[in-house]
């Protein structure tokens, strides 16, 4: 708070109030003082002129700081400190308040009033607090609060005789309330737009008094010598005629309705004197039909002119009352419209407004303007809060979702939410969506590596049946040469019968036939061994070691992959007999490299044909 050396009341302290939104006026500003009108307020502002004040309003001036002073010590004794007036305002901001009495630490807060009813009423309640009190004390307190941002604030309310004797005293203490402070924030913000936008209003007339009006006359009837009648009746219906003819036939204004009102008053009067004088006629006269005949036709007028009058008054002043307030309905519906233009779309709720009821009670035209006056500034502070609120939000989607703007297709209402709650709406509907479309994206790529697996899974065991045909095509070409070698190196050697041979050639002919015998039978084995299928290209010879292979990538060959693939089981114990250790683990699996499997499988054979020959031996 910045501390202002002014004296109450001086120039200086004029010239300070001018520029600044200062803490008594915060009422008027609300629309709950009782001493000041908004409308008042606004007028003040916007010209400079305040009114005059008069001797009676000084004396209560003056009346009120010597009870200030006077009890000053009072409540620097509830307090423990000593108190100082003083002025102060907000660094930055038009912020401004005038202070009874603060300490030096500028906390707590002293505010006084002189005794009203009002507030003896409410103090003398035990247990009361500054939230019982009447709004306009609330406002101003709550004003000197943020600007001296006190913890509390000490309300007196004393009353002292002319000697200085104590009367009366009582307190309360104020604490502060965040939400009426923000509500009187936006209502200066709204009251700066309603002294900008201030149009003098026409000069405002004195005091509504009906208008003279040539009265009546007096109605005379009176009987003569001859029994014949003498009164001023003729005069009397000129004159009435005259005087309805001057009644405003459609009122508007306040002098309007008095003016009307008042004639009703004097037809009616009209209507008593011609009974009065008909009566007093009948008691001297015994049969005057012409004369009771036009009595009758003037009563009859007076009487119907009255009743209309009294009931265009009573319909006139409910139609301006209803135009009144269908012009508070219309300007906040503009003025709600604007926001909505600000915002881009039609976000604004209806903000609740109770035209009809702030003019009950009200009589003039002035009261039923200034009461929906002030019920419109308070729905436009209002209405100005809410779109400020949805604008706060609209920022925080933009910020935050402007990548999952699906998300949101009830921004309309969402927005409508305290920020802080948008704000962790926005960021728990889109977590959940990045989590389900992390899950999504999840099951999507576990389903295609799925599939990848088991593509594989097909091929390696297609792989595998074509090797198992391709050795077993090629251990059974084995199989055929080795029995046709075995055939040729066992064929038995023919013997020569010496019966068909002299004597002399019988050992070199059958030497010479066994060799021809023994070449033959070799052609014959060697033609059957060629007859036999040489093996496939990509079949690896059993009986030569494959080349060495590079081991790259991750080992996905299963064991169990592995015993699929050959038709039998095999264990990791028994591959380690073979040479093949496990390249690594997945859980109970043992893993292979893909590329070991064609040495496995000669391995395997090496294995098959060294037991085989064991067996033999």
């Amino acid at each position: 708070m910045i501390t202002h050396n002014l004296v109450q009341g001086s120039s200086a302290w004029h010239a300070h109030r001018a520029t600044h939104d200062n803490a008594s006026d915060a009422p008027a500003m609300m629309g709950c003082s009782s001493y000041k009108t908004r409308d008042q307020l606004i007028a003040e502002l916007a010209t400079g002129i305040t009114p005059e004040v008069d001797p009676a309003t000084q004396r209560l001036y003056d009346s009120g700081h010597r009870f200030e002073k006077l009890a000053r010590p009072l409540a620097e004794e509830i307090i423990g400190e000593d108190l100082y007036p003083c002025t102060g305002s907000v660094d930055g901001s038009r912020l401004s308040a005038s202070f009874d009495g603060l300490n030096m630490l500028e906390d707590p807060a002293w505010e006084h009033k002189r005794m009203n009813e009002r507030l003896r009423a409410v103090l003398s309640v035990p247990g009361c607090t500054g939230a019982d009190l009447p709004l306009e004390y609330q406002v101003q307190m709550e004003q000197q609060s943020a600007v001296s941002q006190c913890s509390k604030v000490l309300f007196t309310a004393s009353d002292w005789d002319a000697n200085d004797n104590l009367i009366e005293a009582l307190h309360c203490w104020y604490t502060p309330n965040l939400e009426l402070r923000a509500r009187i924030l936006a209502g200066w913000e709204q009251l700066h737009k309603d002294v900008a936008a201030y149009v003098p209003p026409e000069p405002k007339p004195a005091p509504v008094v009906a208008e003279p009006m040539e009265s009546l006359p007096a109605v005379s009837m009176r009987l003569d010598g001859k029994l014949a009648v003498v009164s001023n009746l003729p005069d009397f219906a000129t004159a009435l005629r005259a005087f309805i003819e001057r009644i405003p036939a459609k009122p508007d204004t306040d002098q309007d309705f008095a003016n009307a009102e008042a004639a009703c008053k004097s037809l009616k009067r009209a209507e008593d004197a011609l009974t009065a004088g008909e009566d007093a006629a009948l008691g001297e006269m015994v049969d005057f039909e012409a004369m009771r005949r036009q009595v009758r036709d003037l009563k009859e007028l007076a009487r119907a002119t009255r009743l209309a009058t009294e009931k265009l008054v009573t319909a006139r002043k409910e139609q301006i009352r209803g135009e009144i307030v269908a012009g508070g309905v219309a300007a906040l519906r503009d003025h709600i419209a604007s926001l909505n233009t600000r915002l881009g779309k039609p976000y604004m709720p209806q903000v609740p407004a109770d035209f009809g009821g702030v003019v009950k009670g009200k009589r003039t035209v002035d009261s039923l303007r200034g009461a929906v006056n002030d019920e419109l500034a308070r729905c436009k502070i209002a209405a100005n809060e809410v779109a400020d609120r949805i604008q706060v939000n609209l920022n925080t989607l933009r910020e935050l979702a402007s990548a999952h703007a699906f998300l949101f297709a009830d921004t309309a209402t969402i927005v409508l939410k305290q920020p802080e709650d948008l704000t962790m709406l926005v960021k728990a509907r889109i977590a959940e969506h990045q989590a389900a479309e992390q899950a999504r994206l999840e099951a999507e790529r576990e389903r295609i590596r799925q599939e990848e697996a088991a593509k594989l899974q097909r091929e390696a065991e297609a792989k595998a049946r074509d090797d198992a045909a391709q050795i077993a095509l090629q251990l059974a070409a084995e199989n055929e040469r080795n029995q046709a070698l075995a055939l040729a190196n066992q064929a038995p050697i023919a013997t020569i019968s010496g019966a068909d041979f002299a004597p002399a050639t019988t050992a070199l002919q059958a030497r010479e036939y066994e060799q021809n015998q023994a070449v033959a039978l070799t052609q014959q084995a060697q033609a059957a061994i060629e007859t036999v299928a040489p093996p496939a290209d990509n079949v690896v010879p059993m009986h030569a070691a494959p080349a060495p292979v590079e081991r790259t990538g991750t080992p996905t060959l299963k064991l169990g992959q592995i015993a699929e693939r050959l038709g039998f089981t095999l264990t990791a114990d028994f591959l380690k007999g073979l040479g093949f250790e496990p390249a690594a683990t997945d859980r109970a699996s043992k893993l292979y490299f893909e590329a070991d499997f064609p040495l496995i499988l000669t391995a395997l054979v090496h294995h098959i044909e060294a037991v085989q020959s064991k067996a033999a031996a």
